[in-house]
């Protein structure tokens, strides 16, 4: 996924936006029907159009701003789309950006379930369609219970790569604090109806039990993937809790774990009883700008600028010179905290 949000950063030097299509890891599988269609490549000028859901919150932002970027580079006509949570705006603008002879379309989708409908409305206008960060199928509405051929190509991060480094310094938190175990729970927190929160919760899971020496109960806490959906949710669990004293909580983005964190702590939960990592930077930063004793302990910094660059140099590929969308493409991440998230560029409002 949810992802999973959600920002900008200082590592958007010219250089680094122009090499992304070679560092980025990819699964090594091609897709060329899904989301190729029967397109052929595009000879004169090619026109793009970005569709986010979620497009002001700041990882959506930064993805807009290295999709222009790149699109300046290769002299591309590019249009980005706000979709926020409407489902329906998201059928109405790719049928708008079709009508506006629109090559190829990137996709953030606030729902999966209209999916179907979005990947046949570009098939029969003959329009190249890639995702970004969540996944879509061609034949149903869950992704996750989806045939692998049916799913339209996507660019973003790995789920399980992602969940499993944030698991893991949960886990190495969890024991550099000496907790006990009864007297701690992990929250899970994410958007249950997106496949690729789904995939980062569960590798989080596994990678902590894995890494933390003693079995903790989890708790899972559904939400809207929001600072305050989480933060009404987390504080709920807090309330049916009373007796737990130590809270280590990560979810599908930093929204999840920022409005846990702060749930927790408005529960009167000091910070130093509370391990939270993030999955973003984008939000954990602010907490470590402050320089304030924080429950925020880290967070796995995901560039959103790495993949709107990527998501349109791979529709560049495609349109212009033939190649095979890649099943899936993977921009880099790296584990960031108070004393490093500076260094590492992550860029903070």
């Amino acid at each position: 996924m949810s992802a999973i949000r959600n920002r900008s950063t200082a590592l958007a030097a010219t250089g680094l936006v122009a090499a992304l299509a070679l560092t980025a890891c990819s699964t090594g599988q091609t897709s060329s029907g899904s989301g190729g269609g029967d397109t052929k490549p595009v000879q004169g000028k090619i026109a793009l159009t970005y569709l986010q859901k979620q497009g002001d919150q700041e990882y959506f932002i930064g993805e807009a701003a290295g999709a222009k970027e790149k699109a300046a580079q290769l002299g591309i006509d590019l249009q980005v789309v706000n979709l926020g949570n409407d489902a329906n705006k998201t059928v109405s603008e790719v049928q708008a950006a079709i009508a506006r002879k629109s090559n190829g379309l990137i996709v953030v989708v606030p729902d999966p379930a209209v999916g179907p409908q979005v990947a046949q409305t570009a098939k029969d206008a003959k329009v190249a369609l890639l995702t970004s960060d969540d996944q879509i199928c061609t034949t149903g509405p869950d992704p996750a219970s989806c045939a692998h051929d049916a799913l339209v190509p996507r660019i973003g991060f790995s789920g399980a790569q992602m969940g499993g480094e944030v698991g893991k310094r949960a886990a190495e938190e969890f024991k550099k604090a000496g907790w006990k175990a009864a007297e701690t729970r992990t929250l899970s927190a994410w958007k249950q109806d997106v496949t690729v929160c789904g995939d980062r919760v569960k590798a989080a899971k596994t990678a902590f039990a894995a890494g933390a020496g003693a079995a903790v109960e989890n708790i899972d806490v559904a939400t809207d993937n929001t600072p305050t959906g989480a933060q009404d949710k987390v504080a709920a669990t807090v309330t049916a809790n009373p007796g737990v004293k130590h809270w280590v909580i990560w979810g599908c983005n930093d929204e999840n774990v920022q409005g846990g964190v702060t749930a927790l702590q408005n529960a009167g939960i000091d910070a130093k009883d509370i391990i939270g990592v993030g999955l973003g930077a984008y939000l954990a930063c602010k907490d470590w700008k402050s320089g304030k004793p924080s429950g925020m302990k880290a967070a796995l910094f995901i560039n959103g600028k790495d993949v709107g660059a990527l998501a349109v140099q791979t529709m560049y590929d495609r349109l212009k010179n033939g190649k095979d969308f890649p099943a899936e493409a993977f921009a880099p991440t790296k584990m960031v905290d108070a004393a490093t998230w500076q260094a590492a560029g992550v860029g903070c409002a």
